[in-house]
C-alpha cells in the first residue's frame, strides 16, 4: 500500500512545514480514534432518545468500525491512484461530514448510517494521512519521531474517549461528542489545502472495487442477521437467515476475487505467512473480547448501577490511565519476554477480566467493583495486541509493508465489531431470556479466547526475528 511512499525522496518542505502538517494529520488521527470508543458511555443515552435496547445499539459501535476496516485497504490504493493530497481531502470532508449527520440525526437509521459514513471516510483519509507523514519527513529519527508521535496520539485517542463521552454527555448532552470534532475538521482541510504538497500518484494499478465492497457486505449482513435474530422471542423472521447466508456467499465470493483479481486487496503469497496468518486470526479474537468488555462496562455502570453517564466515564478513567501505562511498559518487556509469551499473557489476562466481569454481574456489586476487571482488561490489551501487531509485521519488506500493516488493522477493527455482534448481541437478546447477559456475553468471550490462545501457541517466529532485538 505504502510501498511507493517509502521509496519516496523528501520532498523539499521545510522542517517547520512539516511538523505543523504532522500536528494537524494527528488532531484527524485523535479525533477518529476518539470517535471509536467516544459512544460507548454514550450508547443509553442514545437508546433513551431514540427508544431503542442494548441490542440494537450496537449498530452506533460497529457500524463505524465495520466500514472502516472493510474500506481500509481500498483507501490506501486510493490514494496511490489518485494522489495522496486529494484522497485525504476526500477522506477528511467525508468524515466531518457525517460527524454531522450523527450529531443532528433525527432518527436511529439516520445515526447508523452516519456512522457508516465516518468509517467510509476513516478509511479513506487515514492511510493518505500517513502516508502524507512518511512523504514529508526523511527516514531516519525525524521519520521514528514523527510515527511516535502520530501513534501515541491514536492511542490516547482510543483511551480518552471514554472519559471525554462521559463529560461531554452529562454537560452537553450526547449529540455533542460528534458535534465538536467538527471545528478541528475544518482546520485539518484548511492545512491539507494550504500546507500539503499535491503529487503525482506513485503508481497507476486498477482498483479492486469489487473485493473491497465485498469485504464490507459480509460483516454487514453478518451483523444485520444476527441483530436481526436476536431481536424475535420464538419466530425468526426471514431476514435473518436471509442476511446470514448473504453474509456467508459475500465471504465467499469475496475469496474468488482476490483469487482472479490482478491487484487483489490481499494478495494470496500473503497466506503463505503461517505466523502472520495467525497472529492476525489471534488478533481478531482478542478484539472481539476487548470491544465486548468495553460495552459490557458501560451497561453495567449505568443500566445496573444507575450511575450517569459523567460517573461512568469517571469510574472508567483507571481503564484510560492503565491503557496508557501498558503502552509504555509492554514494547520494554517484548524484547525480553517474546511476542508470542506476551501474546499469551495479554489473552490470559483478557479471560481473567471477563471472568471478574461475570463474577461482578453475578454478585450484583456496585460498578466500582468493575475497576480491577479495567485495569486486566488493559493490561490484556497491552501485552496482547502489542505483541501481535509484532508478529504480523515481522519480515515485511517495502513490497509488502503496507499489505501487512493494512491486514492487521483491518484484523483488530473486524474482529471488535463481530465480536460486539455475536457476544453483546446474543448475550442480550430478547431471544435469550432468562439467561444473565453479563454472564452471556462473558462466557461467549472466554471461548473465543480460548480459541485465541490455541492459536497463539501454534505461533513460531523465525530464529532471526526472536532474536532481534527491540529499542
Amino acid at each position: 500500500m505504502f510501498s511507493g511512499v517509502l521509496s519516496s525522496r523528501r520532498d523539499g518542505s521545510s522542517p517547520a512545514r512539516a511538523w505543523l502538517v504532522l500536528y494537524c494529520m494527528a488532531t484527524l488521527q485523535f479525533f477518529i480514534a476518539v470517535d471509536v470508543t467516544v459512544v460507548n458511555v454514550a450508547l443509553p443515552s442514545i437508546g433513551g432518545d431514540f427508544g431503542v435496547d442494548g441490542h440494537a445499539l450496537t449498530w452506533v459501535v460497529v457500524g463505524y468500525t465495520i466500514t472502516g476496516g472493510g474500506l481500509l485497504m481500498l483507501g490506501g490504493r486510493l490514494g496511490d491512484l489518485l494522489g495522496r493530497r486529494r484522497v485525504l481531502l476526500l477522506g477528511v470532508t467525508l468524515f466531518g461530514a457525517a460527524s454531522v449527520l450523527a450529531g443532528l440525526a433525527p432518527s436511529f437509521a439516520l445515526l447508523v448510517a452516519a456512522r457508516l459514513l465516518q468509517g467510509a471516510g476513516e478509511a479513506i483519509a487515514l492511510p493518505a494521512a500517513m502516508a502524507v507523514i512518511v512523504l514529508m519527513f526523511p527516514e531516519g529519527s525525524r521519520r521514528s519521531r514523527a510515527l511516535s508521535v502520530w501513534a501515541a496520539v491514536a492511542s490516547c485517542g482510543l483511551v480518552l474517549g471514554f472519559v471525554v463521552s462521559g463529560i461531554i454527555t452529562e454537560l452537553l448532552g450526547w449529540r455533542w461528542i460528534f458535534l465538536v470534532s467538527v471545528p478541528f475538521i475544518l482546520v485539518v482541510l484548511a492545512a491539507v489545502v494550504f500546507l500539503v504538497p499535491s503529487e503525482r500518484p506513485a503508481e497507476r494499478t486498477p482498483l479492486d472495487l469489487p473485493g473491497a465492497l465485498l469485504l464490507t457486505a459480509a460483516p454487514l449482513l453478518f451483523t444485520f442477521g444476527v441483530v436481526e435474530a436476536g431481536e424475535t422471542n420464538g419466530t425468526l423472521p426471514w431476514p435473518s437467515p436471509v442476511a446470514l447466508v448473504g453474509a456467508v456467499a459475500a465471504g465467499a465470493l469475496f475469496i474468488r476475487v482476490e483469487r482472479r483479481s490482478r491487484n487483489p486487496l490481499v494478495p494470496l503469497r500473503f497466506f503463505r505467512n503461517r505466523p502472520r496468518v495467525l497472529a492476525n486470526l489471534a488478533t481478531a479474537l482478542l478484539s472481539a473480547a476487548l470491544s465486548t468488555s468495553f460495552l459490557l462496562f458501560t451497561y453495567y455502570l449505568q443500566e445496573r448501577s444507575g450511575v450517569s453517564p459523567l460517573q461512568a466515564g469517571l469510574t472508567m478513567s483507571p481503564l484510560a490511565v492503565s491503557l496508557i501505562v501498558a503502552s509504555v511498559l509492554v514494547p520494554r518487556l517484548l524484547g525480553r519476554w517474546g511476542a508470542r509469551a506476551c501474546v499469551l499473557a495479554g489473552i490470559g489476562l483478557t479471560m481473567t477480566a471477563m471472568v471478574a466481569i461475570a463474577l461482578v454481574a453475578y454478585l450484583g456489586a456496585t460498578g466500582l467493583a468493575m475497576i480491577p476487571a479495567m485495569v486486566l482488561i488493559a493490561a490484556g490489551m497491552g501485552f496482547g495486541i502489542v505483541g501481535l501487531q509484532y508478529v504480523a509485521v515481522t519480515g515485511v519488506t517495502e513490497d509488502d509493508a503496507g499489505i501487512a500493516s493494512g491486514v492487521q488493522r483491518a484484523a483488530d477493527q473486524l474482529g471488535g465489531s463481530t465480536g460486539i455482534t455475536i457476544y453483546v448481541g446474543i448475550g442480550f437478546a430478547p431471544a435469550v431470556n432468562g439467561t444473565d447477559p453479563f454472564l452471556a456475553s462473558s462466557s461467549l468471550a472466554i471461548a473465543g479466547l480460548a480459541t485465541a490462545g490455541f492459536i497463539a501457541w501454534r505461533i513460531s517466529m523465525p530464529v532471526e526475528a526472536m532474536e532481534e532485538p527491540l529499542r
